[in-house]
């Protein structure tokens, strides 16, 4: 152990070397015990200081935090996940690669209290906004594990108390991590069991048109069949070629238009302000089945109301200030190319069940940095009706799952490392990144409430920081609620409280379509009918 003490040594940060303790703990995702690892060729990427992206989830509590059982439970879970109780390093005997190394975790490290003023009792949600807006000032020390857990027992407007779990990108994709999360808590109408998270339909079905067999019923003849999957190859093969190339076109010149919300070169370094609002996914549940759609459709829709409300009036402001007059539109008359970085999970998530299982009883769970790059394109423009949003939208989506844009994508940037190296890797993910004008995704949670080590959560509210854009944008579902989240450069967004509002306006504005048009009846004739 000397000797590989002695040939590893942190990455060039200007830090001392590492002392490695092994450790004992199972590895839990296929990583051997006391064994070093690898990491993948996504997590090296985010090691660089354009791409050092660190994830944030903002848990809201029912009731006030207990440190000491955050202490006391996080050995028994989270610990037990071998990428939380690594160090990440550099091998200089092994070409400098980066490995990951067990060794011994001090929580006093990892787990912050915050001295909270008096003073913030007047104004407790600014001074959750402005901690957090601290917080990503910062990075974490990549002399211990890459991550810390901010315990603020402060009664917001929404909860009793926070918790905010930051953690560094490389330690895996964020479906992982928010599963991992999820996996350390439990239902509180069941302390036994885990949480409930659906599946989704729209990924469940990753081959698009190829395992829909209601595609071909009622076709008798094996060469219609022939002829119709031979159509629909040539399809995701062409869908494939044109993302792709769509992709490399934007990696390499192809720039969105400068609007208010398009950050400058350099953004990913700038701290960001993180914002949510929390509204109704039965509400948003109702719009999907009146226009037999998905909550995805539904939240990109709501996103590309939202934003073409938040630009009118921002362009609206600009003409006020050169002497003009705003009107009912004042977009620009040109075609506004105003696109999304998707990063897509390729590799399943092992689930919920699975991972709990990794911490309790040692077992084996698949985990991994697998992801790829997608280009979403949103459609900017006042309507004149509002479900055009949300049918833009599902064409949109619908035309994205029948392509391999994003395999594709993260094969070519393996292919890329390891030809050319992390910095050529780097440069043509960022560039393609930051050419766009945001992030977008959209995770689903639990069905039912559930609990933190017997802490019962109100809302859970994750996003990031470090990326190349002035604006993140993430969709949680969490019970009955939907909570968007928010990641600004103030800069792009000095309003985020008036997107949100225009993200909610835009909610009921579709909703008000939907029952306008019959599509579903109002709620109030529903209970009425029911009593008659």
């Amino acid at each position: 152990m000397e000797s590989l003490t002695k040939g590893l040594k942190l990455r060039k940060s200007g830090l001392k070397p590492i002392q490695i303790t092994p450790t004992n703990q199972d590895g839990g995702d296929m990583i051997a015990s006391g064994e070093e690892q690898p990491l993948s060729p996504a997590s090296r990427l985010y090691h660089e200081p354009t791409f050092n992206v660190y994830i944030i989830a903002i848990m809201g509590w029912k009731n006030p935090i207990n440190p000491s059982v955050v202490y006391e439970k996080l050995p028994q879970t989270l610990l037990k996940h071998p990428r939380f109780s690594s160090l990440q390093v550099v091998d200089e005997k092994d070409g400098g690669k980066m490995k990951w190394v067990p060794t011994n975790v001090n929580l006093k490290n990892h787990i912050i209290i915050p001295h909270i003023p008096q003073t913030t009792l007047n104004s407790p949600d600014n001074f959750l906004q402005d901690y957090i807006y601290n917080l990503t000032k910062t990075s974490i020390d990549s002399s211990k594990p890459m991550w810390d857990l901010h315990l603020l027992n402060l009664r917001t407007s929404d909860a009793e108390s926070i918790g905010i779990f930051r953690i560094h990108h490389s330690l895996g994709d964020g479906t992982s991590l928010m599963s991992l999360l999820l996996a350390c808590t439990r239902q509180t109408s069941d302390p036994d069991a885990v949480p409930t998270v659906p599946t989704k339909k729209e990924y469940s079905d990753r081959s698009g048109w190829f395992s829909s067999d209601r595609l071909i019923v009622g076709i008798g003849r094996w060469w219609q069949r022939w002829l119709m999957v031979a159509c629909m190859s040539l399809l995701l093969v062409w869908n494939t070629v044109v993302d792709v190339g769509y992709l490399m076109a934007t990696g390499l010149f192809l720039e969105d238009t400068e609007t208010p919300i398009k950050a400058p070169a350099g953004v990913e370094r700038n701290p960001k302000r993180f914002v949510y609002r929390t509204v109704s996914l039965d509400d948003m549940k109702l719009i999907k089945n009146a226009m037999n759609s998905t909550i995805n459709d539904v939240a990109l829709g709501i996103t590309q109301a939202g934003l073409s409300l938040y630009l009118n009036r921002r362009y609206g402001e600009e003409k006020n200030n050169k002497g003009g007059t705003e009107k009912n539109n004042n977009l620009p008359k040109t075609k506004i190319r105003l696109r999304s970085t998707l990063l897509v999970n390729i590799r399943p998530s092992s689930g919920i069940q699975a991972l709990a299982d990794m911490m309790e009883k040692n077992t084996e769970a698949q985990w991994g940095n697998w992801v790829g790059h997608v280009i979403l394109p949103f459609s900017i423009g006042i309507r004149d009706d509002p479900l055009d949003y949300v049918r833009e939208a599902k064409a949109t989506i619908r035309r994205k799952k029948h392509s391999l844009e994003a395999i594709v994508s993260f094969s070519l940037a393996g292919l890329v490392l390891k030809l050319f190296g992390v910095k050529a890797a780097n440069t043509i993910s960022h560039k393609a990144a930051a050419r766009t004008t945001l992030g977008f995704s959209n995770l689903v949670g639990p069905v039912e409430e559930i609990s933190f080590f017997g802490h019962a959560l109100e809302f859970l509210a994750p996003c990031c920081y470090g990326h190349p854009h002035g604006l993140m944008i993430n969709f949680q579902s969490y019970v009955n609620k939907m909570t968007i989240v928010l990641s600004v450069d103030e800069s792009s967004v000095p309003d985020p409280q008036k997107l949100l509002d225009d993200f909610e306006a835009s909610l009921k504005l579709i909703k008000e379509a939907v029952y306008a048009k019959g599509l579903v009846k109002e709620e109030g004739k529903l209970q009425e009918a029911a009593f008659t």
